[in-house]
């Protein structure tokens, strides 16, 4: 997959960008605060439906506007699609593909695929079980789309189970009724039931992740110690006691039946039932779970030095984009001011690997950070800014006179409630 046509506007820093792209790599070069990281942020926030900078959408708006626009044409084996894409600060978003309107945004699922690396990466090594999950869940969705819908049943039935429990719960709070207990058999067999799939497939995940991420750490940091992954659950001993490889990184991850992880997740609901109503929240099920990340024998978190760390993390998303070239889908590779933080042998294994795809988008700050052999086959733009209506916008080479068309909008957005 690559993409061919790109626009923005009023999104972040840009009131308007109109660009073509072509296969292989595209190098944004400019200042920290330029609005280079904006231009594969839009790129990203079309693929994963969310920014990985904010939570919310409030600030992918220009200052001063409602709403922002992203459209890009995307290339799959030689079959063109066409997002669209209306960001509003307030309200819901609006969608469309080719002239066609969408009821939401999720109908963009699978148009532009990307393996986007970040300095916000860095978390998947340092920070908490929760930036691991979300990386889990990210490329489980990307490699098997009906899971977002049942990703997102299970926050709501974990919601609800939650809520539950606060009202019914606590030491002081006597036994529940026995309505109360009945509600909690309910939404205990809604959780096991979505919880197991998302185990199940976050296990397969792991499974076939683990050779990538393996190959991709030795060849960009060679001569290091080879790195492991694996997944832990609140139900490993369980897991265990029924056969399955859990709580370990090894060179060959276990394979989770969804049927079992099901059972399982529904005992252990059970049996610990009196120390949820206790805590007053769900201490089981994969809202709980971890990627392992390991480094020969130890932890790299904790263990990692600052390279190593940001290695590994890149590696997570290598490994995620070999994986998903591997089943026919390969995502455009984001890489975002990675070089800074990479030794010279480093940056020279990225680019080795970097160039294996079909298209890569970098930002660089400092024109010396990009590698030579890296500048020398790569298109590079120029991203400054100027001042506009009292603001300062982006500006894409600003020495270059002609400038492509933007995409077409759709005439008739029919259910979707206004132009895209």
């Amino acid at each position: 997959m690559y993409i061919r046509s790109l626009h923005l506007g009023d999104f972040r820093s840009w009131q308007s960008l109109d660009l073509d792209l072509t296969p292989g790599v595209t190098v944004f070069a400019g200042s920290n605060g330029n609005g280079k990281t904006n231009i594969v942020e839009a790129v990203g926030y079309l693929a994963h439906l969310g920014s990985h900078r904010v939570s919310g959408d409030a600030p992918l708006v220009r200052e001063g506007c409602s709403s922002a626009r992203v459209s890009a044409t995307a290339v799959n084996h030689g079959r063109e699609l066409t997002a669209h894409l209306v960001i509003n600060a307030h309200g819901a978003n609006k969608a469309a593909v080719n002239r066609t309107a969408l009821k939401n945004q999720r109908g963009l699922a699978g148009i532009v695929r990307t393996t986007m690396f970040a300095p916000e990466d860095l978390a998947l090594v340092r920070g908490e079980p929760e930036q691991r999950r979300q990386f889990l869940d990210q490329v489980m969705v990307a490699r098997y789309p009906r899971l977002a819908g049942v990703r997102a049943d299970y926050d709501r039935a974990l919601r609800q189970r939650n809520a539950l429990l606060r009202s019914v719960g606590g030491p002081a709070g006597g036994r529940p009724d026995e309505s109360a207990l009945v509600t909690l058999d309910v939404w205990d067999a809604r959780i096991a039931h979505l919880g197991g799939q998302i185990m199940s497939a976050r296990m397969q995940l792991v499974h076939d992740l683990a050779p990538h991420v393996a190959e991709a750490y030795s060849r960009l940091a060679p001569g290091s110690r080879p790195a492991l992954i694996g997944y832990t659950s609140t139900v490993d001993r369980e897991l265990q006691d029924a056969g399955v490889a859990a709580g370990t990184a090894t060179a060959e991850p276990g394979l989770l039946d969804p049927d079992v992880a099901e059972a399982v997740l529904l005992a252990a609901l059970a049996d610990r039932r009196t120390a949820d109503l206790e805590r007053r929240v769900t201490l089981s099920g994969p809202h709980r779970d971890d990627l392992l990340l390991v480094l020969g024998t130890q932890p790299a978190k904790g263990f990692a030095s600052h390279g190593e760390s940001w290695s590994f993390a890149l590696t997570l998303r290598l490994a995620s984009h070999r994986m998903q070239r591997a089943d026919g889908t390969e995502p455009v590779v984001i890489l975002d001011d990675v070089f800074a933080e990479l030794d010279a042998a480093r940056r020279k294994q990225l680019v080795v690997l970097a160039g294996e795809a079909e298209q890569v988008l970098i930002t660089a700050a400092v024109a010396d950070d990009i590698p030579t052999g890296l500048r020398e086959v790569s298109e590079v733009h120029t991203v400054t800014t100027e001042m506009t209506g009292g603001r300062r916008v982006s500006v894409l080479d600003a020495n270059a006179t002609d400038a492509p068309d933007a995409p077409e909008a759709p005439e008739d957005p029919g259910s979707a409630g206004g132009e895209p």
